[in-house]
């Protein structure tokens, strides 16, 4: 199942499998890399609309987590980076070198967690968007740098407090 969201990075598309979140699509959508079938839209789903409800309080900063049954698919190793993304606080940033070493690996390996962290189904709510290059600038983002700005910028504002 599936349902759609606006939100100030565009519309997003959330699919549910199975009652975990396995997807969240930044709009145009492209054909789904997991193999699970994306069903039919469903907008009063309870998972679905929870997921649109937290996601509306992050863009209105009134949430920094999320607590939803999530299902991502991929390798090991990027299941091993998703998770680390998940220690990634609300406002801060790491690169992908720092992101290599806290998975025990050498900051050589900053390219490979780069793929996997390009390769993030669940975007925002596994935060790749915090992940930035070595030299502090913002480099690559499935959804596009201007929607990487976007989020980083959202939870950069100084005025915000839980």
């Amino acid at each position: 199942m599936w349902t759609v969201m606006d939100t100030p990075v565009g519309e997003l598309r959330l699919v549910e499998h199975r009652g975990e979140l396995t997807r969240i699509d930044f709009a145009p959508y492209q054909p789904p890399r997991d193999g699970l079938p994306l069903g039919e839209r469903v907008d009063d789903d309870p998972l679905l609309a929870e997921a649109r409800d937290q996601l509306a309080a992050y863009f209105a900063r009134e949430r920094r987590d999320f607590d939803l049954p999530l299902a991502p698919r991929g390798t090991d190793f990027q299941q091993r980076v998703w998770q680390e993304l998940r220690g990634i606080g609300w406002g801060e940033t790491t690169s992908y070198g720092a992101l290599a070493l806290r998975l025990g690996m050498t900051g050589a390996a900053s390219r490979a967690v780069g793929l996997a962290n390009g390769r993030n189904p669940l975007a925002i709510v596994i935060p790749c968007h915090r992940v930035i290059g070595a030299n502090g600038k913002l480099v690559g983002y499935a959804g596009g740098l201007e929607r990487k700005q976007t989020l980083l910028a959202l939870e950069s504002e100084a005025l915000f407090a839980l």
